[in-house]
């Protein structure tokens, strides 16, 4: 289990993280979600004893990682894909944090094959390409078997193959009872993999929930609707309080008033019904939505580029 109770962190007077209070539990993928410059990182390296907390406490089943007797065989991280000699191979690199908290050779073996770099063991780590580096820092995190992971952007550079693979993983942990900490920017594979999300913005909690109430409390559902007479219709539906965007000469996207409502409306004022239907609410939505005020550079919309 991952604690953190009251976080505050500054750099150069601004802060990064601001009493930041949050549990990640076992037994599920919790997603760590926040526009760039939200605090992640700071967090993550906070729970790894690599930045220290102006107050508060980053603790990791119960204990700050410093106080961790062994810690690879607790926790396992992967915050940097290319943390590692670029001289030494595969297996070497491996090796030497093995020896480094008590963990036999066979297990570098085991996790070489985990993450299926077994063929590529021998090379070294500077010829290889990002994703090879991405499995390189998970099977690292593996390495001492830990019952809590955390995983900041762990699909970087990684083809559909190994994205995939990277989600079973997740899932896989999660359903052996660990906890599973994963930060990421791709909101539709955290909407496929994550169980609970922890959202935050400058440093400070906005959501801490599961992925479908997240999904929920951050975006209103919106009704597709395609008539002939779409003026004709998007006047009544206004009228009632519907937020209506035009989405071409007979399409409609109406927020505010649900589908059965719509169709009733559409009878009275004779317009003829091509298609009614419920549009997904994305998680990419809900996060924009939920973080619109957190984000730090906003674009603009130039005339020209």
């Amino acid at each position: 289990m991952l604690e953190a109770r009251g976080l505050t962190k500054a750099y150069g007077g601004k802060r990064a993280v601001d009493d930041l209070s949050f549990t990640v539990r076992g037994g599920q993928v919790t997603g760590f979600l926040g526009p760039n410059g939200a605090g992640k990182s700071s967090t993550m390296r906070m729970f790894l004893g690599l930045e220290h907390p102006e107050s508060g406490s980053a603790l990791v089943n119960g204990r700050p990682f410093h106080e961790l007797r062994h810690p690879m065989h607790e926790v396992g991280a992967m915050l940097e894909a290319k943390a590692a000699h670029p001289g030494r191979s595969a297996y070497g690199h491996l090796l030497a944090l093995a020896y480094s908290n008590g963990i036999g050779r066979r297990r570098v073996s085991e996790v070489l094959e985990i993450t299926g770099l077994g063929t590529v063991a021998g090379k070294r780590i500077g010829g290889f390409s990002l994703g090879m580096s991405q499995r390189l820092g998970i099977a690292a995190a593996l390495l001492g078997d830990p019952q809590v992971l955390l995983f900041d952007e762990p699909v970087n550079g990684l083809d559909p193959e190994g994205v995939r693979w990277v989600r079973d993983l997740m899932k896989g942990l999660a359903f052996e009872g660990r906890t599973v900490f994963v930060s990421s920017h791709l909101m539709s594979e955290m909407e496929l993999t994550a169980d609970h999300l922890v959202v935050i913005g400058q440093g400070r909690l906005i959501a801490d929930a599961g992925v479908q109430e997240v999904i929920g409390s951050g975006s209103r559902r919106a009704v597709r609707v395609r008539t002939p007479q779409a003026n004709q219709l998007c006047a009544q539906l206004r009228q009632a309080g519907g937020e209506v965007t035009v989405d071409g000469a007979d399409t409609l996207v109406v927020a505010g008033l649900d589908a059965a409502r719509i169709s009733a409306m559409a009878f009275e004022c004779g317009a003829e019904l091509h298609e009614l239907s419920e549009q997904h609410v994305s998680l990419e939505a809900a996060f924009m939505q939920l973080t619109g005020h957190s984000v730090e550079y906003r674009t603009g919309t130039p005339d020209k580029i």
